[in-house]
C-alpha cells in the first residue's frame, strides 16, 4: 500500500468513528454489511436504511466538515511519526484479544511498542488514594510478573495505577497503559515523565480520539479494554464503590480471571476486594498465587520469576518486638505501648525510625500501620 492509499484509508476509518450515532456496535453492523468504510461512503441511502437509523444514515451522507479535515490531517501527522501507530480493526496488528470481547474499539491509537498488545498480559488496577501499603503490593506483584514476563496493563491513573506501572518497567514483560483521553494528552500532569517512559519502554493506548481531553465518562468505558487485552484482572485495593470494581466486572463478562488481594477489614480500601472474594475473585496473597493460576489454564510457559529481595526487619534500629506487637492492623500508639509496657515517648521515637526505614506507615488520626512486602 502506497502513503497515499494508507492515508486515504486512515482517513475513511476516522471519519466512521467520528460520525455521530456511530458507536463500537453500530460500526461492527456497517462494516459486516459494507466491508471497509469507504464502501460505507459510497453506499445509497437506501442501502445504509437497512442497517443503520435514518439519523445515522444521513450523518453517514453529510459533507466533511472542516473541523473534521483538521482532525484527520492531524492524525496522519501523528501517525507518521516514529513509534506511533493507528490500528484498526482490518489491521493484522490489531490485537486479537480484544476482537473477543463484545465492542471491541474502532480504532486504537498506539505510541510505543505496539508488539506489546498481544503479549501475555495481565491487568493491575486499584485505588487512586492508594495507602502505602497498596502501592507497595502493586510495585511489587508488577515486578515479579514482569519478571515472569506478563506484561502489566494499567490506567495510568495516581494510586495503584502509577505504582503497577512503575514495578513493571523493572521486569522484561514491561507495560501497557490504557489511557482515558486521546494519545496526545498526558493525564493527569503529574504523570508525565511516567508516560514519556511508557512510551519509550512500553506502550500508551486509547482509543479516543487526538485531543480528546480528560471527560470522567470516558474513563469507566475505557477499562473494557484494560480488562479486555488481559488474561486477567488483580485489583489491589479498592473501596466498595470504586472504578476498579468496574473493571473486575467487566473482566468477569469477558471471560477473564479475577484476582483480588484482602486487607484489614477496618480499611475502607479493602471493602472492595473482600466483596469481589466473595463473589467468587480468587485471593491471592503473592505473585506466585496468580503465576500458578495463569500456568493451570494456560498451555503456554511462563517463565519462574526473579524474586525482589523482601525488605527485612533486621536492619532496624527498632525492636523487632513492636513489629511484631503491632500486628496487620491500624494501632495507636498509645495501645502499642500498653502492649509492650514502653513509655509513650520511647515508642514514637521508634515508630519515627520505622517510618523513616520504610516499614509502617501514619495514617490519619495518628494510628501507624506495618508495611510488608508481597
Amino acid at each position: 500500500m502506497t502513503q497515499r492509499d494508507w492515508a486515504q484509508e486512515l482517513a475513511q476509518w476516522i471519519r466512521l468513528e467520528q460520525t455521530a450515532g456511530v458507536g463500537p456496535e453500530t460500526a461492527r453492523k456497517l462494516l459486516t454489511q459494507f466491508g471497509l468504510p469507504e464502501n460505507i461512503f459510497t453506499a445509497d441511502f437506501s442501502a445504509l436504511r437497512q442497517v443503520v437509523s435514518e439519523r445515522v444514515a444521513q450523518a453517514l451522507l453529510a459533507p466533511q466538515s472542516g473541523e473534521l479535515s483538521a482532525l484527520i490531517d492531524k492524525t496522519i501527522a501523528w501517525a507518521e511519526q516514529a513509534g506511533n501507530r493507528v490500528l484498526t480493526l482490518a489491521d493484522a496488528d490489531y490485537p486479537k484479544a480484544l476482537l473477543d470481547i463484545p465492542d471491541p474499539p474502532m480504532m486504537l491509537f498506539a505510541k510505543g511498542r505496539i508488539e506489546l498488545l498481544s503479549q501475555p498480559s495481565l491487568a493491575v488496577v486499584g485505588s487512586r488514594n492508594a495507602t502505602a501499603q497498596g502501592v507497595l503490593n502493586a510495585e511489587k506483584f508488577s515486578e515479579v510478573l514482569s519478571q515472569a514476563g506478563l506484561t502489566i496493563i494499567s490506567g495510568m491513573a495516581l494510586g495503584i495505577d502509577t505504582a503497577a506501572h512503575d514495578g513493571s518497567l523493572r521486569g522484561p514483560g514491561s507495560t501497557v497503559a490504557v489511557i482515558g483521553t486521546g494519545a496526545d494528552i498526558v493525564y493527569p500532569a503529574r504523570n508525565r515523565a511516567l508516560a514519556h517512559r511508557i512510551a519509550a519502554e512500553g506502550c500508551i493506548v486509547s482509543e479516543y480520539a487526538l485531543g480528546t481531553p480528560a471527560i470522567a465518562s470516558n474513563f469507566p468505558r475505557r477499562n473494557r479494554i484494560i480488562s479486555g487485552l488481559a488474561r486477567g484482572v488483580l485489583v489491589v485495593e479498592a473501596a466498595a464503590q470504586s472504578g476498579s470494581l468496574i473493571t473486575a466486572r467487566m473482566a468477569a463478562e469477558q471471560g477473564r480471571d479475577v484476582f483480588a488481594i484482602p486487607g484489614s477489614i477496618h480499611s475502607p480500601l479493602s471493602k472492595g476486594c473482600h466483596l469481589l472474594i466473595k463473589q467468587g475473585a480468587k485471593l491471592v496473597e503473592s505473585a506466585q498465587d496468580v503465576l500458578e493460576e495463569i500456568r493451570h489454564h494456560d498451555r503456554r510457559p511462563i517463565a519462574t520469576p526473579v524474586m525482589p529481595a523482601p525488605s527485612t526487619v533486621a536492619s532496624t534500629a527498632a525492636p523487632s518486638y513492636l513489629l511484631g506487637a503491632m500486628g496487620f492492623d491500624p494501632v495507636a500508639p498509645d495501645l502499642l505501648a500498653a502492649r509492650c509496657e514502653l513509655d509513650i515517648a520511647d515508642v514514637n521515637a521508634q515508630l519515627l525510625t520505622l517510618e523513616l526505614e520504610g516499614l509502617i506507615e501514619m495514617l490519619p488520626g495518628g494510628a501507624v500501620r506495618r508495611l510488608t512486602t508481597p
